[in-house]
């Protein structure tokens, strides 16, 4: 049995923050700045009271109501999140409850950023190739704001929120679905400095110390129980490790660049994503861009980017595709699907 993608649905809570209202929170960074510097014309951001598991929730029930597919098919739930509803219980268990799901699904949350829709479908394959699930619900789903100072700029400008929901089937030779091929992966924990929430944990509880906001050197505002990103570090990180993950996939699969139709990458920002792309001569045909209107969701970006692709007729039955998420941790991960 080969495990396949057969459904994908995304969601998007309904606050929009614009340029124009962080322009005039940033009276430094105008509108055209901040579209120039990340590609980014408005974020979406959830509400105060909406969790990422609320988001997943919103994200499964439209896959369920779009597409030939019901709860009672599910029989595992994968929940990709960084911003649980709590410490404990697992997310997934409660979205289980939620959705009707039967409870003799299996169902796990993963701890992963930006790699982990692709860390996700390989966790998926395993499970439905090794016998073990028949249909599994792959969820993402991400709420950095609620860990980003409101004077912090540097991040406030690039995240936003999200989710999408992933149906997986085993498929004995469908060409309708879209065939899970091989994967490679990377982590290097050295890095995981450079985009951390320090305090808040166990390493670090939240206290009056940790909650001190302190200005750097551009200006930012944010305590140690805010979200931190070193962007020079992860960018020199992201222009190293994300070549030779494509590499090395490439040699594992016995493709050459030419042999791939589309290239989806985790839609950091405008200027990485440039710069990948010019680096490894991807035609800009072959590139998916497609974080504009949504901003950096990341897990959830690589699922929101192949539906607008495949929306607009960029993504298409036939194609090889690659997949590839890289970030926080940090961790890296590229696999390829059959369309």
């Amino acid at each position: 049995m080969q495990a396949t993608i057969k459904f994908l649905e995304y969601y998007l809570p309904d606050t929009v923050v614009t340029n124009a209202e962080l322009a005039a929170e940033f009276p430094e960074w105008s509108v055209e700045k901040i579209e120039a510097k990340t590609g980014i014309k408005q974020r979406r951001i959830a509400s105060a009271d909406q969790c990422a598991s609320d988001l997943a929730f919103e994200a499964a029930i439209k896959l369920f109501k779009n597409n030939d597919c019901a709860p009672h098919d599910v029989d595992f739930v994968l929940f990709c999140t960084q911003s649980p509803d709590y410490f404990l219980p697992t997310t997934a268990c409660i979205l289980q409850s939620r959705l009707g799901i039967p409870t003799h699904a299996g169902a796990l949350d993963f701890n992963l950023g930006c790699s982990g829709y692709v860390y996700g479908l390989s966790l998926a394959k395993a499970l439905i190739e090794s016998g073990q699930a028949k249909n599994i619900l792959l969820l993402v789903a991400e709420t950095y704001s609620k860990y980003i100072h409101p004077g912090d700029k540097s991040v406030r400008t690039i995240f936003g929120d999200g989710a999408a929901a992933t149906l997986l089937s085993a498929s004995e030779s469908d060409s309708a679905n879209k065939t899970i091929g091989e994967f490679v992966f990377g982590t290097d924990g050295d890095g995981a400095k450079n985009l951390i929430v320090p305090a808040g944990c166990s390493r670090l509880p939240s206290d009056d110390e940790t909650a001190i906001v302190e200005q750097d050197t551009s200006g930012n505002l944010r305590s140690k129980d805010n979200l931190f990103m070193e962007g020079s570090e992860i960018f020199q990180f992201t222009i190293k490790s994300v070549p030779n993950a494509v590499s090395a996939l490439l040699e594992k699969t016995n493709n050459t660049m030419e042999d791939i139709d589309c290239f989806v990458f985790h839609q950091a920002n405008k200027f990485m994503l440039d710069h990948l792309r010019k680096k490894m001569n991807i035609p800009e045909y072959k590139f998916v861009y497609a974080f504009d209107e949504s901003g950096n969701t990341v897990s959830a970006t690589i699922p929101i980017a192949i539906k607008i692709a495949e929306g607009k007729g960029q993504l298409r039955t036939g194609q090889k595709v690659m997949l590839v998420g890289f970030g926080v941790g940090y961790s890296w991960s590229a696999g390829i699907v059959e369309w």
